[in-house]
């Protein structure tokens, strides 16, 4: 999923900067000539303003290009303070929470309802009411649909399970504070706790639709020994009691039930054997009156119908009643039950669940407010290696499983080291320095400073989207970078002091630095606060590119002077080349040559 992810970002900016590269160099020009002509200064108010601009922009330029001459002559100072920069891009980064995909406001949750284990179906629809209403007091909420006897985690079919599809109000309803997505999750399950009847909570669909059934952390437990169910539910039980304890948890639940009442039908063989009843036409006997068989279809109103066959309500309400049906054997007589079916009580499973063959317990987990879906999972190993003996081990599912196999692969530090690695490569190529790229790829730390600064602000998480957001950030901070030291260079190779060289192209340089960054931050700022579907993955995308840009725009300018300067001097790219002449050594023309 990471990988198609970063997939379909590379292939629309790829595709997007070709075009643009296309449009730069044949469109450009001839717009430019077009347009950039002589005009007459404006006058009025307009006029008024333009002169107050510019006038404030010059003084702005100059105070700028002083800063970045000072910081030249204390070039050491400027590259500790960038090295701390860096370092404190790498604290944020720590302390940022990390994730795989958030939690995205899809207009609808679901609720799922357990009561104690064989309640009946008609106890499970008076809950059901009292959640409806419950429902209804709730802000934001629009209408719900629920359905009595399932259960969407577990995927059986029980008289004591159901499932509620809560669908809330249009996005630009929801404005308010406690209408927000996580606030309505919150609150409501804070409320359904106090139920007594049942246990129920309200959980996010998963964030990219069919990877799995729910939005929180599917976590496997599994007996790799292959011991009894009653083994598997102490010991998830045990973990549940510690994982319950943990800050990063808010609630903890599991679909094993192993305790479920049940009765058990002992058929003696034997009586079965002596009395001439195939044992096949016995347990079919009490499939059709208990369960119901199917017998045919067949068509009337110009419908199809199906036909079973099973007996009355009010005959098999009781375990003793079973003894009032009666079996055919092989001498045509009818033979009660009763004389070869014990019914006995007990309990055990409703179901039981393999994960990779082994028994297992499915465990899911709510992460606390304030904690991502990596530190809920990092939380939930911890307990494991806590209290789990060695016969057990753990697994995940679902989006949990694709975060678990993100982390395995490669880093996103790995692989911001190579898109870092092949700009500095086609920097060198063009420059046909090693030293230039260098001095362009010193404000990246500071762009991951803003970037990692704005999520820590807002409070948000670093995800996919933030990784693809600073990759970004690297050819949007080179771009900064290349106006200044383009310009720089280019003074140089006309015999320009290097000093004065860096210095003039900042101060050229400026104004259309800040032209191109701030228009970009401006585009960028509908992004951040976007709302509706899938909002949250473009609000951690919008900051993450916001706030790197106004770092680089802020900071890095600053910067790159100190950067080009002490680069240049310690590797230089041009040397200034002396030619000496001689008198005497330049040959005369001879007659008829050249």
């Amino acid at each position: 999923i990471t990988g198609r992810l970063y997939q379909q970002f590379a292939v629309t900016i790829a595709v997007s900067v070709i075009l643009s590269a296309i449009n730069a160099l044949t469109l450009s020009p001839a717009l430019a000539a077009l347009l950039l002509k002589p005009k007459t200064p404006a006058r009025g108010v307009l006029g008024r303003f333009f002169a107050w601009f510019n006038g404030a922009f010059g003084r702005i330029t100059e105070r700028y290009v002083g800063v970045c001459s000072l910081l030249i002559k204390k070039a050491g100072r400027t590259f500790l303070a960038l090295l701390l920069i860096a370092g404190l891009a790498g604290i944020l980064g720590q302390r940022v929470p990390s994730g795989f995909i958030p939690l995205e406001d899809t207009g609808y949750f679901l609720l799922n309802v357990q009561l104690p284990p064989a309640a009946s179906l008609q106890r499970t629809a008076d809950v059901m009411k009292t959640i409806d209403r419950l429902l209804g007091d709730t802000p934001g909420v629009e209408y719900s649909t629920s359905i009595s006897g399932y259960s969407v985690l577990s995927q059986t079919f029980t008289t004591y399970n159901a499932v509620v599809f809560v669908a809330l109000k249009p996005w630009e309803e929801r404005k308010t504070p406690e209408k927000k997505y996580r606030s309505i999750l919150i609150a409501l399950n804070e409320r359904l706790q106090q139920l007594p009847e049942a246990v129920a909570f309200a959980f996010p669909p998963p964030a990219i639709p069919g990877v799995g059934t729910t939005g929180a952390v599917t976590f496997i437990l599994e007996d790799r020994s292959g011991q009894s169910v009653q083994f598997l539910a102490d010991q998830t039980r045990r973990f549940l009691e510690a994982a319950s304890k943990r800050p990063e948890l808010t609630r903890v639940i599991t679909t094993l039930i192993p305790g479920t009442p049940q009765w058990f039908a002992d058929v003696d063989r034997d009586k079965a054997l002596k009395q001439g009843v195939a044992v096949q036409d016995l347990y079919q006997t009490l499939q059709t009156f208990m369960g119901g068989s199917f017998v045919n279809y067949f068509n009337r109103f110009g419908r199809l119908w199906q036909v079973y066959v099973e007996a009355e309500p009010e005959y098999r309400t009781n375990a003793e009643q079973v003894g009032q049906f009666y079996v055919r054997n092989n001498q045509d007589q009818m033979v009660p039950l009763s004389t070869m079916v014990t019914m006995r009580p007990g309990e055990g499973p409703e179901f039981t669940m393999r994960f990779n063959e082994y028994r297992s317990a499915q465990i899911n987990a709510m992460p606390a407010p304030g904690y991502s879906s990596r530190q809920v999972m990092r939380a939930l190993e911890e307990v494991f290696a806590q209290t789990m003996p060695r016969e057990m081990g753990f697994d995940y599912m679902g989006m949990a499983y694709q975060e678990k196999v993100a982390a395995q692969g490669v880093p996103p530090a790995v692989i911001f080291g190579f898109s870092l690695l092949f700009v500095f490569l086609i920097l060198a190529a063009q420059y046909e320095s090693w030293g230039l790229p260098i001095s362009v790829l010193m404000a990246t730390p500071v762009s991951v400073f803003g970037a990692f600064a704005a999520l820590w602000a807002i409070g948000l998480e670093q995800d996919v989207y933030s990784q693809i957001g600073l990759i970004m950030l690297i050819g949007l901070s080179a771009k900064n970078a290349i106006l200044i030291v383009e310009f720089a260079r280019l003074e140089v190779q006309q015999g320009r002091p290097l000093m004065d060289a860096a210095l003039n192209a900042a101060r050229l340089r400026l104004r259309p630095i800040l032209m191109t960054a701030f228009a970009f931050i401006l585009g960028v700022v509908p992004l951040a606060l976007a709302s509706g579907a899938g909002a949250h993955a473009r609000v951690i995308l919008g900051f993450t590119v916001l706030g790197g840009m106004l770092a680089a725009s802020l900071l890095a300018i600053m910067i790159i002077p100190v950067c080009y300067y002490q680069v240049e001097k310690w590797f230089p790219a041009h040397k200034p080349v002396a030619l000496a002449i001689v008198p005497g050594s330049i040959p005369e023309p001879v007659e008829g040559g050249s």
